[in-house]
């Protein structure tokens, strides 16, 4: 303990011996004053006559920014491959648990939609759209029919 203080002493005097051959140097660089023992006020007491020489201003090229293709933003790449989990809901239910347990291969569950009403498609989970279900190739897809609003968006964010 006691020699980390002898060291902290020693580089604190290291330290002043730095600081008063540095301000020794800069006085005699300097005809302001011949010794900075005291310091002094940063603020002028008298104004000052002499005017500083402006420095040069030059104005920066710029050169003119424009995507690479038609409707690409190279700023905007690096997030185009992040995958999305799109789902689609055709319809909801609410069931008690003795109902549900009741349930067996070849079931009918009612939905609270109609048949030929819009299903939703989510987007992590956000409602984005609304389309209608369509068969393509023997396999079921979504024609999008409706792109929710940003103003909806974020007035269901709250919800």
């Amino acid at each position: 303990m006691e020699e980390e203080k002898k060291e902290e002493a020693l580089s604190a005097e290291d330290l002043m011996s730095m600081w008063e051959e540095a301000l020794k140097e800069a006085s005699s660089a300097s005809p302001q004053s011949e010794s900075f023992t005291q310091p002094t006020s940063s603020i002028p007491s008298e104004p000052s006559t002499k005017t500083s020489p402006k420095p040069e201003v030059s104005p920066s090229p710029l050169r003119e920014l424009t995507p690479r293709e038609e409707g690409t933003h190279p700023e905007l790449d690096f997030i185009l491959d992040i995958p999305l989990e799109i789902s689609v809901e055709i319809g909801r239910t609410k069931m008690l648990i003795k109902d549900l347990l009741k349930l067996n291969q070849g079931s009918v569950i009612e939905l609270e939609k109609f048949a030929g009403e819009p299903v939703e498609i989510y987007v992590n989970g956000k409602l984005m759209a609304r389309g209608e279900v369509v068969v393509v190739n023997d396999r079921f897809g979504v024609r999008i029919t409706e792109i929710i609003s940003a103003q909806e968006r974020i007035r269901r964010l709250g919800n």
